[in-house]
């Protein structure tokens, strides 16, 4: 039995009729007792054990479109419609709460007699398909934006171009290992032996501080092996940097493979033996620099080498140790007479920085010397023992760099023994050197001196030294040369710079002075405005800690817009 034949049953049981229009609250209340009874009947005349009957199953009908779709002339339009922005959506929200009241009975009847409620269901957005066009009207497609895969279309000179712009400022390992995986055209592209003609070579396989497991190893050496036999056919210049292990493997690859390699620089490296040193005698015929800075090797090996090959060596680096200075032993003894670069240098904290040398024995074995550095190296003067002294000299020498940190033996003497026949000088570094005098600097035979650094960092022996006269005998003679001047921390007084800077103001040549150094000095603002004012060309000022300069004007100053505000403030 349905529920409408339920309540008609029930209906007819009653004495007093209601109305079926009448709401669920009035016949509650004005028949009370009757719809109690009723009640009871109907519970009485129903079997015990009557199952709830399943209530008829909920017909779905799809939704309407919340849109529809238009053909333009090259597009679809999509036109949402005039009704509610949820009617008959697909997107309409789900309605918070519960199952709805109950209807009256009264009132559910008198519904179902008037219209059968229908149900829809909620219609999912995928099951939504746009409608398809009519057949023979054309739709526009949107194309995909065409992959035109310019990079392989490119010619292969053009590749090379820019891979070699990349290499000159990233180095060739690994980025042309890299892009030589890109595709066919790339690898052909940065195989061009071109592009490895110089190789750096530093963590590439494993972290620094870690130790190599046997296959890492076996790795290292099959791909060495590989880039020595099909890239370094026209390599000049190899670096291998910050390496524990496989440095002899590499270095006997690369001159095994590479008859045309110039240059070996070994950086922070240990193990390299003597083996390493002979393979470079057989096989480097054209090795002419040498680069061991703070590197471990076996320096036996080494003399050995420069003894039997050291005829084409002509740039030699090493660190100053106990048993690198057998080096420089050696070199006076004439085994390089090609040696045009020579630098001995140490680190910072070294304490040990004294280095016996003989010049004379020196200038006699590399006369064609002409870059000379000891940095951070004190030499000590020796004499040679016959006692005889060397006319020689150095008469190509360009630069002497002879700065410290600490305190320097170097004397005007020394000085002048060291440089007395080099009439081509161009660079004079003498930081740290406060026995020189501009009496000194100014006997020096070499006229057309461009840079010199006289500047004192970092001395404890600056404060003990007497103040220093004599500027202007050194600017006046290099004021038309001069491009770099470097006096820092220097002890001159007010109106010996005063002097100095008007012989730079007076050179007849006005965009030569380029960077001038008085960090520390007693400059006036007379004395810098008359050569502030001149040079031109002035690019670099450094007036920190300038006791008689203004406050707002002591500082470093780059670029001529920036020292011409200065001029500004001096005026």
């Amino acid at each position: 039995m349905d529920s409408s034949a339920a309540e008609a049953s029930t209906h007819s049981e009653r004495k007093d009729d209601t109305a079926p229009s009448t709401s669920n609250k009035t016949a509650r209340v004005g028949d009370g007792p009757k719809s109690k009874k009723a009640s009871l009947k109907r519970k009485a005349g129903e079997p015990k054990n009557a199952k709830t009957k399943k209530k008829k199953a909920r017909v779905s009908r799809p939704a309407r479109l919340g849109y529809t779709v238009h053909q333009g002339e090259d597009m679809l339009l999509v036109i949402s419609s005039s009704t509610s922005q949820y009617d008959g959506s697909a997107w309409k929200p789900q309605k918070k709460g519960g199952k709805k009241k109950k209807l009256a009975k009264g009132k559910l009847k008198a519904a179902k007699k008037k219209k059968k409620p229908t149900v829809r269901a909620k219609p999912k957005p995928a099951s939504n398909p746009v409608p398809k066009p009519e057949e023979g009207a054309a739709v526009f497609v949107p194309e995909k934006p065409a992959d035109h895969r310019w990079g392989e279309s490119l010619p292969e000179e053009v590749l090379v171009n820019i891979f070699q712009m990349v290499v000159v400022q990233d180095g060739a390992v690994p980025f042309l290992c890299r892009v030589g995986r890109v595709c066919r055209l790339w690898n052909a592209a940065a195989s061009s032996p071109v592009l490895w003609r110089k190789v750096t070579v530093g963590h590439c396989w494993i972290a620094p501080g870690k130790t190599q497991l046997p296959k890492t190893e076996k790795r290292i050496q099959e791909t060495f092996d590989w880039l020595a036999q099909n890239r370094f056919s026209q390599l000049r210049d190899f670096s291998l940097c910050h390496w524990k292990k496989n440095n002899d493997y590499a270095v006997e690859a690369v001159s095994q493979f590479c008859p045309h390699l110039r240059s070996l620089t070994l950086s922070y490296c240990t193990g390299l033996t003597a083996s390493a040193f002979q393979s470079l005698g057989l096989h480097s015929r054209s090795l002419q620099s040498l680069n061991l800075q703070y590197s471990e090797f076996q320096v036996d090996g080494l003399l050995e080498y420069l003894e039997n090959h050291g005829s084409q060596i002509k740039q030699i680096w090493f660190t100053h140790g106990l048993k690198n200075d057998r080096l420089l032993t050696t070199l006076t003894r004439g085994c390089c007479p090609e040696l045009d670069l020579l630098e001995i240098n140490t680190r910072l904290d070294s304490k040990d920085c004294e280095l016996p040398i003989c010049i004379q024995a020196l200038q006699a074995a590399c006369p064609k010397l002409k870059t000379f550095r000891m940095l951070n190296v004190r030499p000590l003067h020796k004499t040679m023992r016959n006692g005889a002294d060397s006319t020689s000299g150095f008469p190509l020498l360009e630069e002497l760099c002879i700065a410290t940190t600490s305190y320097s033996y170097m004397s005007d003497k020394d000085l002048l023994d060291i440089l007395y026949s080099s009439t081509k000088l161009r660079v004079l570094d003498l930081r740290g050197c406060s026995r020189i005098t501009p009496s000194g600097l100014a006997a020096l035979p070499c006229p057309e001196l461009e840079c010199l650094f006289w500047g004192q960092y970092f001395s404890s022996h600056t404060g003990l030294s007497s103040h220093k006269k004599g500027l202007h005998m050194v600017t006046q003679k290099w004021s038309q040369t001069l491009q770099q001047l470097d006096i820092a921390n220097q002890l001159f007084g007010e109106e010996d710079l005063e002097i100095a800077m008007s012989y730079l103001a007076q050179a007849t040549e006005a965009d030569t002075l380029r960077s001038l150094n008085l960090s520390g000095t007693r400059i006036t603002p007379p004395a810098l405005r008359s050569v502030v004012g001149r040079m031109t060309s002035l690019n670099y000022l450094n007036l920190s800690s300038c006791r008689y300069l203004p406050r707002g004007v002591k500082r470093l100053y780059r670029g001529p817009e920036d020292i011409r505000q200065l001029l500004d403030k001096l005026e």
